[in-house]
């Protein structure tokens, strides 16, 4: 008997600074389904994914929202249990880069490319936004691009042409925090030296011996060529970034960390090493198997980082290097519009599911979709609703709805004998297991869920050939009734396996109905036998009603209705002023934000900063010497108000937030105000302010 294979899968770790969007759940879908299918053919899959959670976006976003870094990660990994369990999503284990495993590994694969003379440092040139007092990320950084002249474009790589680059390379740079045009000023940086002859050798073996898709790595080759200097295109790859940045300190360099991408992949291996260490099995043992095999699923917007840098940084640090990465496409809406929220052609997965709309229609028609090419996949809604409500229901729900009542009202639930026509028809069915099992194999879903559809036709075209129901009103015709209807359960019972790992709750499901241990592909060769005992049938499935897509694709922004303006979208009662709710939070939760009246005792201009004020405030407080204590406070509110408009005013400030040091000052809380979460098409800034009576040091409960 031959061992089961050890797998070890990944998809792509999302950046920690929102939800997750249907890329990401198309993404998961498409590995969840392989994954089942491996584990149903008895192989052994630890299957994992984490947050990204370091970078300046992330410090950037989090000051923002008043939190540190490291609660406002914490917050958004709090969300992703219903996004995961909702669309049935069977990762082991959810890690986070921000991770002792992950700074241990980071750290660990840094002093072994040192040690094997890959890392070296140099004095760059780099950008600093004057007004933001930093140097600016790469994504922080837009201009045009120097290969296709795209606008827009970020600081690394152009999302158009895909060409990869310095910031410094960028035509018409500016800072996307301030809009300034940034300065240069030099910086000791650390490098990895992709170009060494060790790297370029070893990538241009790996990346052109079959293993990738054939676009990915025609991609790939042009980027490991040679350029008019005779070096690769892709250089070496700067790794290290300045303080201030959230995330893994670089050994021996204080005030230096890790790009985010070195350690973002070794998330990967973090979110592994801690499922391992939940069950107490050792890591270096399970990677050390030579029969062991490493899949990542990704987009293609990141292929250079899984197809160069990471596999380098595995292969030269001593690891184990992927023996795959598994490339998919953008998903488009509607026959290939690009999704946007303003227009109300987004596919939000949470909205869906809080529609009550089946996730298992979406794994169906993305499964029905999917291919393993690197192809762009369009959602259409009519499509949707045909194609769900025709395979799934019309063609497989079907077969089971129309044999089983009379299995359990004529024949005690029992199956019976099978006659010659019905086996054959069986035998069909089960010969197709190793075409099924090879398409699902190789992540040809599509083509997977058109054979299965096409074997349910031919079961539907037996049912209508026989027609039970008539057959039931035949006097004689028992024993014929008896054996159609077993043909159509046990042909059912073969179609869910082919099924289950597309369909995993609907698969359990039948898998109850059935009165049955939950079955794997080789069980599609073990009939039900003479005898074997059904349960009572339970409708399996709900057709998609057109409401329900209407609802979905409404407008999740508010803007005036019949303005004619681009853009424009009805008001959507799913996001109240632009944007959902958030989480719920306990009362005990609120109680420890302490919300006080203040006094603008006097307000003015920031000098250097077009976008903040500086409040000055009397929230009641008294000093130790006895006199009124005001507080200072840094509000970005300039585009809204002038100073004059706000001096004397009350307003309502978060007292207990922790001061935070700016570039003009210390900043020691926050005044609230109310904006629309669409800022471009409903400008504004509302700062609160109390009804007369309130009186400064009051509390807001």
């Amino acid at each position: 008997m031959t061992a089961p294979r050890q797998i070890f899968v990944t998809t792509a770790l999302p950046y920690a600074n929102g939800t997750f969007h249907i890329g990401h759940i198309m993404e998961y879908i498409q590995a969840d389904i392989w994954v089942r299918y491996q584990r149903m053919q008895g192989h052994m899959v630890n299957f994992v994914g984490a947050d990204d959670a370091h970078g300046a976006p992330i410090m950037i976003a989090a000051e923002k929202s008043g939190k540190t870094p490291e609660q406002f990660v914490a917050d958004i990994a709090a969300g992703r249990k219903q996004y995961l369990e909702g669309f049935f999503i069977s990762h082991d284990n959810w890690h986070s880069t921000h991770s002792p495993e992950n700074t241990e590994l980071a750290q660990s694969i840094y002093k072994d490319l040192k040690t094997n003379g890959l890392i070296e440092t140099r004095t760059i040139e780099q950008f600093f936004d004057p007004q933001k007092g930093m140097f600016l990320p790469d994504r922080f950084i837009k201009g045009e691009c120097p290969n296709c002249h795209a606008k827009d474009q970020y600081g690394d790589n152009c999302e158009v042409c895909s060409a990869v680059y310095a910031p410094t390379e960028l035509i018409d740079p500016y800072s996307a925090l301030s809009g300034a045009k940034p300065e240069l000023k030099t910086s000791e940086h650390f490098f990895f030296k992709l170009s060494d002859p060790r790297c370029v050798d070893f990538l241009e073996q790996w990346t052109q011996d079959g293993r990738l898709q054939t676009d990915v790595a025609n991609k790939v080759r042009e980027w490991i060529a040679p350029g008019e200097d005779g070096k690769p295109k892709m250089g070496d790859w700067d790794i290290s970034r300045d303080a201030p940045y959230f995330g893994i300190e670089i050994p021996d360099a204080p005030g230096k960390y890790f790009y985010v991408w070195l350690d973002a992949p070794i998330g990967y291996l973090a979110s592994l090493k801690n499922l391992l260490q939940k069950r107490g099995e050792s890591y270096d043992a399970y990677m050390a198997q030579p029969e062991l095999e490493q899949y990542h699923f990704i987009g293609k917007d990141i292929i250079t980082f899984h197809t160069l840098f990471w596999p380098a940084m595995l292969k030269f640090s001593g690891r184990k290097v992927p023996d795959n990465v598994f490339v998919h496409g953008f998903l488009t809406v509607n026959n290939g519009e690009k999704m946007s929220k303003s227009r109300g052609t987004g596919l939000d997965p949470l909205k869906y599911l809080e529609l009550g709309m089946n996730p298992e229609w979406l794994r169906y028609y993305l499964a029905a979709k999917l291919s393993a090419r690197n192809e762009d996949l369009d959602f259409n809604a009519e499509d949707f609703m045909l194609r769900v409500n025709s395979d799934l229901i019309g063609k497989y729900v079907n077969i089971a709805s129309r044999a089983a009542g009379f299995i359990n009202k004529r024949f005690g639930g029992k199956l019976g004998e099978i006659s010659a026509d019905g086996d054959a028809l069986l035998s069909h069915l089960r010969d197709a297991l190793p075409s099924v099992s090879s398409l699902y194999a190789e992540r040809e879903f599509g083509k997977a869920v058109r054979e299965i559809m096409a074997l349910a036709d031919r079961v539907n075209a037996y049912v209508d050939q026989n027609k039970p129901w008539e057959l039931a009103k035949k006097e004689g015709m028992e024993a014929r009734l008896h054996d159609v209807c077993t043909v159509c359960i046990e042909a059912f019972r073969i179609l869910t396996i082919y099924l289950k790992p597309v369909l995993p709750k609907l698969a359990a499901d039948v898998a109850l109905f059935l009165m049955l241990p939950p079955e794997n592909f080789s069980d599609v060769l073990k009939p039900l036998g003479v005898g074997a005992q059904i349960g009572e049938y339970q409708h399996l499935m709900q057709r998609v009603d057109v409401k329900q897509l209407d609802a979905l694709f409404a407008p999740n922004t508010e803007a005036e209705k019949g303005t004619g303006t681009p853009g424009s979208a009805k008001p959507s009662a799913h996001a109240p002023g632009g944007e959902p709710l958030a989480p719920t939070i306990t009362i005990d939760d609120f109680a420890k934000i302490d919300l006080r009246i203040a006094k603008i005792v006097a307000c003015d201009k920031v000098e250097g900063a077009t976008k903040l004020l500086r409040l000055t405030l009397d929230a009641g407080e008294i000093g130790e010497d006895g006199q009124p204590k005001l507080r200072n406070v840094f509000s970005g509110i300039a585009s809204a108000y002038q100073p004059e408009q706000l001096a004397g005013k009350l307003t309502v400030l978060v007292a207990n937030l922790a001061p935070r040091k700016m570039k003009f000052g210390v900043s020691e809380g926050m005044v609230l105000a109310a904006s629309h979460g669409d800022e471009k098409n409903n400008p504004g800034i509302y700062v609160l302010e109390p009804w007369p009576g309130a009186q400064p040091g009051m509390r807001v409960r």
